[in-house]
């Protein structure tokens, strides 16, 4: 006789522990460094690529916010002037990051997976298995009446998509998620078009902790005056490291490789 499969977890108890795991590992992923690259291919109207641009990074975590590195772009090295435009930029957003509680964002541009958590409504729970592993699968749709500050969260009210949250661990193993309606940035010069989407990966690294190992996205924008903007961005997260104890929020501190 067939063993009954497990009933689904309840789905607002699940989802506040996602957001509490993906908040504890909003700490503790400061302990971590890694590797970044990020390839944006710009499309013409019929989808064929006219430009490729790229672009390496180091990422670390101050104070719980994540500080980019740019260290080379198109395949080659910053030249000194820029690796010194480069450094001032990190040391500014550091001293930001440092003065910026935990869960509050310091660049209104950009919206965690935590804040994303907390403005979607789910439906359709289900079980699936993501490389041997059991995970609960959520549809979602951005919450309309959800508290926002700044565009990014804003723009998280109006996406639509599928959540898998590994069942063991209770974290995010990967999102899908698409603009259901066109978004207004700057006065409403610049909108993101519907059908936007992109989908983000996390994985457990080094049997430790859940952390991001790519992401992709195709983008329709436009601008007053300005022909569509259609792009694909994929990036890649690699070569993680743990820092020595009492020196992860230094931008230079010495790690080791895992």
């Amino acid at each position: 006789m067939a063993q009954q499969a497990a009933p689904l977890p309840d789905a607002p108890t699940l989802l506040e522990q996602v957001a509490e795991h993906q908040r504890q590992l909003d700490a503790t992923r400061e302990n971590y460094t890694w590797n970044e690259s990020v390839v944006i291919r710009m499309l013409d109207k019929k989808g064929n690529v006219k430009k490729t641009e790229s672009e390496e990074r180091n990422i670390f975590f101050v104070n719980s916010h994540e500080i980019d590195r740019t260290v080379k772009k198109d395949g080659k090295d910053l030249t000194p002037e820029e690796q010194k435009k480069e450094e001032d930029h990190v040391m500014k957003e550091v001293e930001k990051a440092q003065k910026t509680p935990p869960g509050q964002s310091i660049d209104k541009n950009v919206v965690s997976i935590t804040k994303v958590l907390s403005m979607m409504k789910v439906s359709s729970p289900r079980r699936e298995m993501i490389d041997g592993r059991s995970a609960i699968a959520f549809d979602f749709t951005g919450d309309p009446h959800a508290k926002t500050h700044g565009m990014a969260e804003d723009a998280s009210k109006k996406i639509s998509g599928t959540l898998w949250v590994d069942e063991q661990d209770r974290e995010v193993r990967r999102m899908i998620a698409r603009f259901d309606d066109n978004f207004h940035l700057g006065f409403g010069l610049f909108s993101v078009g519907k059908g936007s989407n992109f989908t983000f990966n996390q994985k457990l690294v080094n049997n430790e902790l859940w952390l991001p190992v790519d992401a992709e996205g195709h983008v329709m924008a436009h601008a007053i005056g300005i022909i569509g903007y259609r792009a694909d961005i994929n990036v890649t997260d690699t070569n993680y490291q743990r820092f020595h104890a009492q020196a992860q929020q230094m931008p230079g501190a010495k790690v080791v490789t895992h």
